[in-house]
């Protein structure tokens, strides 16, 4: 279930919002200010973030750039104002999409779906870990502003298991798909690369884990979810 934020100070906005799109079958968390907003995106693992322009502590242009610099997710602004000058510095914070209010709720559903379309091409070279976004493509890891780098075959073990959380794979089936079905070391090989993940990953224990299913392979889970 794809977990959805939608900060605006007005209630009946949140309200409204919540029943459309919990019925269609999203779950939706609510802040009040960008600050609060802020909070939750630390604390959850979110899919999409809606936000207002016009709130109290942290206004929605900068939680926008807050979250465009710090995560990998779908952002749609809400504002009353049209001008084209607020439109543009919404876009250069790194929204996705604008809307302005008033507006239709459908239409806000037609807009979030479409970008889960638009994302779900890119993110296939990007995995999200909580924090931690796996680049495919340029065989990186980024936890905000830091990247980190791994050696390559601890890398696609990582990437292979977090593409399918809660997913077991024998310790053949990764050899397979890491090491290649040419391959004729040990199957021991895996722990090994497991056993350095956990170490380099340790401090990173409430986003994932990798789990040892005896006697079988290993499965990554999301933590907190």
């Amino acid at each position: 279930m794809k977990k959805l934020l939608v900060s605006d100070d007005d209630v009946h906005i949140r309200t409204l919002l919540k029943h459309v799109l919990t019925r269609e079958g999203y779950m939706v968390l609510e802040a009040a200010d960008g600050l609060a907003a802020m909070r939750m995106l630390q604390e959850q693992r979110i899919d999409l973030a809606v936000v207002d322009v016009m709130m109290p502590h942290m206004d929605g242009l900068d939680l926008c750039q807050h979250i465009r610099e710090t995560y990998d997710i779908p952002i749609i602004l809400l504002t009353a104002r049209q001008q084209l000058s607020d439109k543009e510095q919404g876009y250069l914070r790194g929204t996705d999409d604008y809307l302005t209010k008033p507006f239709e709720p459908e239409e806000l559903l037609f807009r979030i779906k479409a970008l889960f379309r638009r994302y779900s091409v890119v993110s296939q070279d990007k995995i999200g870990l909580n924090s931690l976004v796996i680049d495919r493509k340029n065989y990186e890891i980024h936890d905000g502003n830091e990247t980190l780098l791994l050696p390559v075959k601890e890398f696609e073990l990582l990437a292979q298991l977090a593409q399918y959380p809660g997913r077991l794979f024998s310790r053949s089936e990764l050899i397979e798909l890491i090491w290649g079905a040419d391959y004729e070391g040990d199957e021991r090989t895996v722990d090994v690369h497991i056993k350095r993940l956990r170490e380099r990953f340790a401090s990173y224990r409430e986003d994932f884990a990798i789990r040892t299913v005896r006697g079988i392979g290993y499965k990554l889970e999301m933590v907190g979810l």
